[in-house]
């Protein structure tokens, strides 16, 4: 189902994030014409993700739940707790996958041995990676959160300079959790308090779907999809420190329309 303003939300921060990185590497706006719309570069993909952890959560403390302790031929240390903090972030790229199939964890050596990114072009992307994400830390701690994950796409242009692509440290492609009570809680093996979709994939996976072959998504309820857009609001107001004014949602084709003409004819 749908959920209402997370578009808006999306794009909105990472318009934010875009124009706050900018001074690290070039990226793919031009414009934000429109509450749900950008305007940009047409670039071609890298075929990876580039995905940067500071913390166990998520994906890689299910790994390590399992008893796994590598990751993309990373070596995790022994004796962590989820949501522990690494002694230094590690980055676990991801193949990306072509329409309907699942991104795969892939290990840097493979990446440059199948010649998916060059080792040139792939020494940048994880410099781009660490500077990103180091900027993200900052900006989220000056919120009063923590930047615990996300991940980053990179293109080149025609004329091969590497720019930032898509969306950046937004909560579809990111984990946030409050600073707040962070240390007291993990002293207390409690749950963190946390800004991302993963309460979505959490739900999701608790009503037995995985995205495998053969499962039914199961319907949202009302109160779901309000607590879903709700977080959404939520974490933008936090992220950014200003309001979230919905835009207007009487007629959005025709918005978006006179939003993307009245830029192009400028």
């Amino acid at each position: 189902r749908p959920i209402p303003g997370k578009g808006q939300v999306l794009n909105q921060i990472a318009e934010h994030f875009l124009e706050a990185t900018k001074d690290i590497v070039p990226n793919w706006r031009l414009a934000t014409p429109d509450a749900q719309v950008t305007v940009g570069h047409r670039a071609e993909p890298f075929k990876v993700e580039m995905v940067i952890r500071g913390y166990l959560a998520g994906h890689v403390a299910r790994t390590y739940k399992s008893g796994l302790r590598t990751l993309c031929g990373i070596t995790l240390p022994e004796g962590m707790k989820e949501n522990d903090a690494f002694p230094e972030p590690i980055i676990t790229p991801a193949t990306k996958a072509e329409h309907g199939a699942h991104d795969e964890d892939i290990a840097r050596e493979d990446i440059i041995a199948k010649g998916i990114v060059s080792e040139a072009d792939y020494v940048q992307l994880e410099a781009y990676t660490r500077a990103l994400f180091q900027r993200g830390q900052e900006m989220a701690a000056s919120q009063g959160l923590i930047l615990v994950d996300t991940k980053y796409e990179f293109g080149k242009l025609a004329d091969g300079t590497i720019v930032l692509i898509d969306e950046i440290h937004t909560p579809d492609s990111s984990r946030y959790f409050y600073a707040s009570g962070y240390e007291e809680r993990q002293a207390a093996g409690e749950a963190q308090r946390q800004l991302s979709k993963e309460f979505v994939r959490e739900w999701l996976m608790e009503n037995g779907f995985q995205g495998k072959e053969g499962q039914v998504v199961p319907e949202m309820s009302d109160e779901l999809v309000e607590s879903i857009s709700d977080r959404y609001i939520e974490l933008f107001e936090k992220i950014t420190g200003t309001s979230f004014v919905r835009a207007e949602t009487g007629d959005i084709a025709s918005r978006i329309e006179k939003s993307i003409l009245d830029y192009l004819a400028n």
